[in-house]
């Protein structure tokens, strides 16, 4: 049990740091990446990273002849912005990162690195990390308060007991997002092939027509999104309102992905809880799309409501995969934002939407274009909900295992 382990202070057991700081003059077009704790959550959470910084490769060699720089094990801690999410380094990592943005521990004496980051994880370590907490407008972590953070040290080999199982069922997690971003960009390269470089099945015999976006295949057609989607078809009133409802926010869906959906009851639900969402929509946040938060909604349980924040776009007369990849191509986000406007939260409008321009294939093409990526996108939901689970599952042995509620020496030898 947790009683019979001693409690020790982060500080005396590995040391707390930051990185050299570096100044944006110092950042060069490419190099040596230079990750903050936006990138560090996304590659947590598996994803590519929405934008990369550098430093140059002299700037980082004087960096490690400095710090002796990181390496596999140590732990990095997001320490501003979204607080608390932990990343062990890997061997394969080369990077440096932004000071005061991730707090730095490593020398571990007796403490495997591993452990550390489920303890940060832990609903214990949670409470530890609030306690960390300064700072109103922009909260941060202090080095001296994490230096204090007291952690229940059970031996070193039933820490990496412990932290091995946990691993296990990250790993898997990390398995099925390699398959996910497999099936991805197969489904965009089939994209890109077809309606991009007009390579589609049959091309070499179809000839080429002048249209107001340049030349394109015979029998294709550049229509409005209007044309064949509608844009935030529904919503729901107080009169109309289901008793329970499954709330998607903005905050919660990063590139490609819905992170995190919330059940509320109607009456507690935020205010902008009104857009209906169906198989096979597209959410696109307002809000800022240079940042490109949108995702595919993909079998949503009855009463799945977004943001107004959103626009909702349904597929009518096109595969709900075409309507995806064609909203999220680089030539798609730059038109969203170059149609923004405000200067503090650029944003865009329904009407955007329905006026962009989208090329259109032919119904045959089409047809072949979904038959050959609407399976990939049901297996990539069948991997998310996998994920789902698996976290589900690691969630709930996490706070027993670092409590010594779960014998691991028990599981050794069952």
């Amino acid at each position: 049990m947790v009683d019979a382990w001693p409690f020790v202070r982060l500080g005396e057991i590995c040391q707390v740091t930051s990185s050299k700081r570096i100044y944006a003059k110092e950042l060069v077009p490419s190099g040596v990446p230079f990750l903050k704790s936006t990138e560090i959550i996304e590659k947590v959470n598996g994803q590519d990273h929405s934008s990369l910084l550098y430093i140059s490769e002299k700037r980082y060699q004087e960096i490690v002849k400095q710090t002796g720089g990181l390496e596999a094990g140590d732990v990095l801690l997001t320490s501003r912005g979204t607080l608390g999410i932990p990343y062990v380094v890997r061997s394969a990592d080369r990077f440096h990162f932004a000071d005061g943005n991730l707090t730095w521990f490593r020398y571990f004496c007796q403490l495997d690195s591993r452990y550390l980051s489920y303890f940060f994880m832990s609903p214990l370590g949670k409470a530890e990390l609030t306690k960390c907490v300064i700072g109103s407008s922009q909260a941060a972590y202090t080095i001296a308060a994490l230096k204090k953070i007291e952690i229940a040290l059970p031996p070193l080999p039933t820490q990496r007991r412990i932290a091995g199982i946990l691993s296990a069922y990250d790993e898997l997690i990390e398995n099925s997002q390699r398959r996910i971003k497999i099936l991805e960009s197969m489904a965009r390269a089939f994209y890109r092939e077809w309606f991009v470089r007009f390579r589609f099945p049959g091309h070499e015999s179809v000839p080429r027509v002048a249209s107001p976006l340049g030349e394109i295949p015979q029998g294709w057609e550049v229509k409005r999104l209007a044309d064949v989607a509608k844009v935030n078809h529904a919503q729901i009133n107080a009169r109309s309102a289901p008793e329970e409802l499954h709330y998607i926010d903005i905050s919660s869906v990063s590139p490609g992905q819905i992170d995190s959906i919330t059940t509320y009851a109607f009456a507690d639900a935020p205010g902008r809880a009104r857009r209906i969402v169906q198989h096979g929509d597209v959410l696109w946040s307002c809000v800022r799309p240079n940042r490109r938060s949108h995702a595919q909604v993909m079998h949503p349980e009855a009463n799945t409501i977004a943001s107004t924040g959103f626009a909702v776009l349904t597929a009518t007369k096109v595969p709900f995969t075409f309507l995806y990849f064609a909203t999220t191509t680089d030539d798609f986000v730059a038109y969203l934002t170059n149609n923004a406007t405000g200067a503090a939260y650029p944003a865009v409008t329904a009407p955007t939407f329905e006026k962009a321009d989208l090329l259109v294939p032919s119904v045959a093409l089409l047809r072949k274009f979904g038959d050959a990526t609407i399976p990939m996108a049901e297996e990539i939901h069948a991997l998310q909900r996998q994920i789902q689970n698996l976290r589900r599952t690691r969630d709930l042995l996490l706070p027993r295992l670092l409590s010594g509620q779960i014998d691991v020496e028990a599981l050794d030898h069952a």
